[in-house]
C-alpha cells in the first residue's frame, strides 16, 4: 500500500517517478557534471539545480573546477572520488524531489562533517514522506521514526532509537560499540 492505494494498481512508470534512490555504489555516465546531476530532470531550472547542489554539499567542489558544471566526469565517474560520486547522486535525488526516498548507505563515502550537513537536508526532505534508510553507521538513523534491526536476513528488533536503547538488544550493543561505550558487538 502506498498512500492507501494497493501497489498493484499503480503503473510501474508512475511508481518509479515517485521514488528517489541513492545507493552506496553510484552509477554515473560519461558526460558532464551537469548532465549527471540533471539526469531524469532535463527541464529543471538553474535555480533548482543549484539548490540541489547546495543541499548535497557540492557547491564548493563545483566552484573549484575550471569548467564547473561543464566538467566531464569520465566513464562511470572515474575522475571523481567516492564521496564526490555520492554527492552527485544525492544532488540528483534532491532535484527529483520524490515522495518515496530510499537511501542505501548513501553517505558511506563521506566525511562526518559533510555527512551531518547532508543528513540535516535529508531530514528536512523526508518530512511527510516515506523514507527507507539502510545504514551501518547508526548516527545516520538515530532520529528516524522507526528502526528495524536486521541481521542475516532476520528482523531482530524494531522501534524508535529511544525504545531500542531501553533494551539490552543488538541495536543498543551496536550503537554503544560505534560510540566506544563498549568494546565489541
Amino acid at each position: 500500500m502506498i498512500d492507501g492505494e494497493n501497489i498493484k494498481n499503480i503503473q510501474l512508470r508512475s511508481l518509479r517517478s515517485e521514488i528517489g534512490v541513492v545507493q552506496q555504489d553510484v552509477f554515473l555516465f560519461s558526460g558532464t557534471l551537469r548532465e549527471n546531476i540533471i539526469y531524469g530532470n532535463l527541464d529543471t531550472s538553474e535555480e533548482l539545480l543549484f539548490k540541489a547542489i547546495r543541499q548535497a554539499q557540492l557547491e564548493e567542489f563545483v566552484m573549484s573546477l575550471p569548467e564547473g558544471l561543464s566538467t566531464m566526469v569520465g566513464e562511470r565517474g572515474t575522475k571523481l572520488s567516492g564521496g564526490q560520486k555520492q554527492r552527485i547522486a544525492i544532488a540528483r535525488m534532491f532535484l527529483k524531489d520524490p515522495s518515496i526516498i530510499i537511501l542505501d548507505e548513501a553517505t558511506s563515502a563521506l566525511d562526518i562533517e559533510t555527512e551531518n550537513k547532508i543528513q540535516a537536508a535529508f531530514k528536512k526532505l523526508s518530512e511527510n514522506r516515506t523514507s527507507l534508510i539502510i545504514a551501518h553507521r547508526l548516527s545516520t538513523i538515530k532520529d528516524v521514526d522507526r528502526i528495524v534491526f536486521v541481521k542475516d536476513g532476520q528482523i531482530l528488533e524494531e522501534g524508535s532509537h529511544e525504545v531500542l536503547m531501553q533494551h539490552d538488544g543488538p541495536y543498543k550493543q551496536l550503537y554503544l560499540s560505534q560510540f566506544h561505550e563498549i568494546d565489541t558487538f
